[in-house]
């Protein structure tokens, strides 16, 4: 009940406290913020947030009286200077009469203490005005900033451009790299004069795989620009087959064991490369880290924000972070700097209360009077404001290295010259609804964005400022490298550049040569998770690891890899084969039965052997001619057989060589005519033997008729006529040709005669064989026919030996690959030419030449004569 009788009264003097003020027609400001800032009137006013300490104070809360304000500690020189350059760009533009005549800039720049609130609270005072009321309810004049400079970081801007967008007022910031602030729908009045995370991440990576550093570390800030980039970090990593070995968090609060977490995961890790992407005021805790923990052997990538610290380039870090390779913004040169930034001199207006810090932090005095202040036991001095800032050596008075100080002059510009073209505006010809132009005395921030949008010029250092659609600069950065100078401390050299174009893309230019490497080596460090595959080999991942940590495999046979790391192995083309180291694949060796080869060389010898052999025996029988056992044994039909037998014999050297269309056409149909001629004349040799020996009884005297030599010649005719019909039909529809056969030996291609038709090649063999085992039938029947020389028992030898070679032949060939085929093929042919000359011609060839007492009528016919 009190708690709701309280909350009642506080509503009602709440409504009687508004009551009163819109009756007395002003409007109070609420809340009144204690802000460090510098001020300087004008016609139009800029604002300015920077980061002029690192740490925020806040007091300890009671929650009984009403929180005291934040104070900030630790002055920060580096970005008092730039916010000193905002102030000398006013002053310049102020004294240019080509730029903004008759218009005087103001400036009024707030210290944001590098924390969300306070850059919060100095950008609404900004905005809003420090006047304690108004009663300008119209909104009529200028509005008390035209737009801000900063805030430099991303965190801060996004909070900042997120309330003032919806107002439209215009945000240039000079350090805020998160690429989400490229969202025109979110933050419509938002630009920067500093590439995106975006292209900073992009370069990074265009540095690692320039290296070849694929196992790399991530350590990041736990804010918008920190973990954004990882973001995009992670990304573009994986996008280029590269991994990150661990990623961890840089905390905000500074915990020791935090830190201590952070370099024991660097310790622990195979990785040699660690980008940072943090501010410089959390990476400094990091390296005290290291520094305690002694942690060398590790080369650091900065990110842009620390990349150029002056913090870090003492000697006691120089062993640690000696060689570290960073991406920095655009350096430049901005004349007259130096001697503006030398003529600083404080002022007692509370309103320019930042001037008195920095003295006091520079100088080391008080502008307290009475007792001398204390700092510790050293006693601070009463400070003049005339002290010599010549002599002093700090980051505020260096100027060699301009880059965030460069990229405010370009930020502060890109307004003024935006407010020029605003005023250069003709009436009637303006871009606003009715062809209307901005009023400068009415300015409505909105109008200005609009300019801005279009703003296009040159610095006097010669660099290019405009920004795209979505408000970005010309995405370029400088690689830095971190060495040794003189004196023993870090020194920062330019050692390439990173610049993105339309038509090439991203290009990335390093002087190598430049470089200073922190190792024993004095060589970039290796960083792999596991090292490259040769060619000849793939890539093979490990279960339960990234994709840069593989295992390296031999290609298959067959199979190549001609590239480093490649993912899988390529097949080689039909007619080809992989090298030995499987890194290219080569003709295929082609395998056939030739004439060099030894194989090739000693059937090619039996071939013509057994051709001399039939000539020889040809000679013999024409020499004895008219022996008793030359015509005994019809010497017609005995030349016939021998002559196919030489066709036999000759036919296998149509089955050596390389196949050719005619050699394939005519080697079957050789062998099978030759061989159906042979068989034909032994088969009708046999009919004769038969006839012969019944002709001598009186029951069969008339069978010898039936067998004379027209008949004899006739059925060998038409014996083999039939044969040539067979092959005439097969090599008409479906003819041997060349194939080459890789089946049987994937390594090599066994160019052979394809038989084409597999019925045709059957019937083939399939008529020899009827013929070959009709022949040996007769032949086993006339085994026993009373005679001295009985020829019937030769041709049944002859037949069981040319059965049982093509009988055997039929699994060997089947069975045997390649070459051996056709070797099998011819052996066939070989052994059943050479088994029918032996077994028929050696006994008669041995009586004529070794025994011709028994070549007589008497000898041949004895036994018959002895039976009478």
């Amino acid at each position: 009940m009190w708690i709701t009788l309280i909350i009642s009264l506080y509503l009602l003097l709440d409504c009687l406290s508004t009551a009163l003020i819109l009756k007395s027609g002003t409007c109070q400001l609420q809340r009144h913020f204690r802000l460090n800032g510098i001020y300087q009137d004008g016609d139009v006013i800029l604002g300015g947030l920077f980061e002029a300490h690192f740490f925020t104070v806040f007091p300890e809360l009671n929650f009984r009286t009403e929180p005291e304000e934040p104070y900030c500690e630790i002055f920060n020189m580096e970005s008092f200077q730039h916010a000193q350059t905002m102030a000398f760009a006013i002053n310049e533009i102020n004294k240019n009469p080509n730029l903004l005549p008759n218009i005087t800039l103001g400036y009024h720049l707030y210290d944001n203490c590098v924390m969300l609130g306070i850059a919060f609270r100095a950008a609404i005072s900004l905005v809003s005005g420090t006047e304690m009321s108004s009663s300008n309810f119209n909104c009529t004049g200028p509005p008390p900033v035209i737009g801000i400079v900063g805030d430099p970081s991303s965190t801060p801007s996004i909070a900042i451009s997120s309330i003032l967008g919806l107002f439209r007022v215009p945000i240039v910031s000079h350090y805020a790299t998160c690429s989400c602030l490229s969202d025109r729908k979110k933050y419509p009045s938002f630009f920067r004069t500093i590439p995106s995370d975006a292209f900073q991440v992009r370069a990074m990576v265009q540095i690692l795989r320039y290296f070849g550093w694929t196992w790399v570390g991530l350590l990041y800030s736990d804010d918008d620009y920190g973990i954004d980039a990882a973001q995009l970090f992670h990304q573009e990593m994986q996008l280029s087959g590269h991994c990150v070995a661990f990623s961890e968090i840089l905390p905000y609060d500074n915990n020791p064991r935090g830190m201590q977490h952070i370099t024991r995961v660097v310790q622990a890790s195979t990785a040699r490369v660690v980008v940072v992407i943090s501010p410089s005021s959390l990476v400094i805790p990091l390296m005290e880290e290291v520094i305690l923990q002694n942690m060398t052997g590790r080369q650091w990538i900065a990110s842009e924000s620390w990349a150029t610290s002056p913090v870090f380039h003492t000697s006691r870090f120089l062993p640690f972070l000696g060689g570290t390779l960073g991406i920095a913004i655009r350096r430049g040169e901005i004349k007259g700097l130096y001697d503006f930034l030398l003529h600083l001199r404080p002022t007692s207006d509370p309103r320019n209360n930042m001037l008195r810090i920095f003295w006091e932090n520079m100088f080391g005095c008080s502008f307290e009077t009475g007792n001398k202040e204390t700092d510790g036991e050293q006693v601070k001095t009463v400070c003049t404001g005339q002290e010599d800032l010549s002599k002093t050596n700090t980051p505020y008075t260096d100027v060699s290295e301009l880059r965030a100080a460069y990229n405010v002059h370009k930020a502060v510009y890109a307004l003024a010259h935006a407010l020029h073209d605003l005023t250069q505006c003709e009436e009637g010809k303006g871009p606003f609804s009715g062809n209307k132009c901005a009023d400068i005395t009415n300015l409505k921030p909105w109008q200005l964005v609009y300019y801005l949008q279009k703003v296009n010029f040159t610095t006097d250092f010669g660099d290019h400022v405009s920004f795209d659609k979505n408000g970005d600069a010309l995405p370029i950065y400088d690689v830095l490298n971190w060495q040794s100078s003189s004196e023993g401390a870090i020194r920062i050299y330019t050692v390439g550049v990173v610049n993105e174009e339309l038509e090439t893309g991203m290009v990335l230019t390093l002087d190598e040569d430049a470089i200073y490497w922190n190792f024993e080596t004095k060589k970039p460090p290796r960083s792999v998770c596991s090292e490259s595959c040769p060619p000849g080999t793939r890539r093979a991942t490990r279960k339960g690891l990234p994709l840069c940590c593989f295992d390296c495999l031999p290609c298959g046979d067959g199979e190549i890899s001609n590239t480093t790391d490649a993912i899988e192995c390529m097949v080689c083309p039909v007619e080809f084969w992989s090298s030995p180291n499987k890194d290219q694949c080569v003709p295929k060796e082609v395998e056939f039965l030739s004439y060099e080869d030894p194989l090739g060389i000693s059937l090619t010898t039996a071939s013509l052997l057994g051709t001399c052999s039939c000539v020889l025996v040809m000679i013999i029988f024409v020499h004895h001619r008219n022996t008793p056992i030359v015509r005994a044994n019809n010497s017609e039909l005995s030349f016939l057989l021998l002559l196919s037998l030489k066709l036999c014999f000759l036919c296998v050297l149509l089955f050596i060589g390389q196949p050719q269309l005619w050699t394939c056409q005519l080697r079957h149909a050789a062998f099978g005519i030759s061989f159906v001629l042979c068989i034909s004349s032994i088969l009708v040799k046999t009919m004769v033997v038969i006839a012969v020996f019944k002709s001598s009884r009186p029951e069969g005297k008339s069978a010898i008729k039936w067998f004379g030599a027209a008949q004899q010649r006739c059925t060998v005719l038409v014996l083999t006529a039939i044969q040539v019909v067979i092959c005439a039909v097969w090599l008409s529809t479906a003819s041997p040709t060349p194939h080459k056969n890789n089946l049987y030996i994937r390594s090599i291609i066994v160019y052979e005669c394809a038989i084409g038709s597999v019925a045709g090649f059957s019937m083939l063999l399939g008529y020899i064989g009827l013929l070959a085992t009709v022949s040996f039938l007769l032949a086993f029947l006339a085994r026993n026919l009373p005679d001295n020389f009985n020829e019937a028992k030769f041709i049944t030898f002859s037949m069981i030996i040319f059965c049982a070679v093509w009988i055997a032949f039929v699994p060997a060939y089947v069975s045997s690959p390649g070459k051996y085929a056709v070797a099998v093929e011819i052996f066939a042919i070989l052994a059943s030419s050479f088994g029918l000359l032996v077994a028929i011609f050696a006994p008669k060839c041995y009586i004529i030449l070794l025994h011709p007492e028994r070549n007589t009528k008497k000898a041949i016919m004895g036994r018959q004569t002895q039976n009478k």
